[in-house]
């Protein structure tokens, strides 16, 4: 299935679906085969993103969410405890590229949430707008540099509530820790999706994670978790922090 393609789901015998046992709108799906994989309530039924499968159950349409090609679901999978996104939730999101996590991040705030995407490379928005703002009212995409926020503080209503950083910067932390304060919540949450080979190729990816953890302690938060994402993005690692 191609991006945008729309298609009525699919009902299948010995498909179950059942809600996340820790994460708020976040849902476990048990294919035919005994597979286990994650997925969201699709926010606009009928609607592939990135040719991800699509399921009913009981009435509702579930997006199958791939931890190939998404680092947030790629760390649910190892073990994350906390997601601090919910339904209504306002986030800020970096580096959102053609838009396939943002878009699970979409379904998860709902109608009442929204999710402010920056993406920095043309091609990239474009499939952003046309491919998924274009059906998800709760997306307002901005094609601006994350390193330089007071640019597109205009288009952002209010704090947030969660930033969630992926970006392919040297100063990851840095730059997160900058966005907060244009933009956070007091007690608001970071998500650093690190990507250490963007940061220093000569030093071990453990190293990096933890240097850019002590960067966000010395922006003023509390680490609460650090989780390297192998297999499914190599070198990488997703640091949650709270601001205190």
């Amino acid at each position: 299935m191609a991006k945008g393609d729309i298609n009525s789901g699919e009902t299948n015998v010995g498909i179950r679906v059942k809600p996340h046992e820790k994460l708020k709108e976040i849902y476990q799906i048990t294919l035919e085969d005994g597979a286990r994989r994650l997925g969201t309530k699709n926010l606009s039924p009928g609607l592939s993103v990135y040719g991800e499968r699509l399921i009913k159950f009981k009435g509702e349409e579930y997006r199958v969410w791939d931890a190939f090609r998404s680092k947030l679901a790629g760390a649910i999978i190892k073990g994350l405890q906390n997601v601090p996104i919910e339904f209504g939730t306002k986030v800020l999101y970096l580096g959102a590229a053609s838009g396939t996590t943002p878009s699970h991040v979409s379904d998860i705030v709902g109608e009442q949430g929204v999710v402010y995407c920056v993406e920095f490379a043309q091609r990239s928005i474009r499939d952003l707008v046309n491919n998924v703002a274009a059906y998800r009212s709760n997306i307002l995409p901005m094609l601006e540099d994350a390193r330089m926020p007071e640019r597109y503080a205009m288009f952002i209503s209010g704090k947030v509530d969660t930033i969630y950083c992926d970006v392919a910067q040297p100063e990851q932390a840095k730059l997160l820790a900058d966005n907060a304060d244009f933009f956070l919540k007091p007690s608001g949450w970071v998500m650093l999706a690190c990507k250490s080979q963007s940061i220093d190729v000569t030093m071990a990816p453990e190293a990096v994670y933890k240097q850019e953890a002590h960067i966000l302690r010395k922006r003023g938060y509390e680490v609460t978790e650090i989780v390297p994402l192998d297999p499914y993005d190599k070198a990488h690692a997703m640091i949650i922090a709270q601001k205190t």
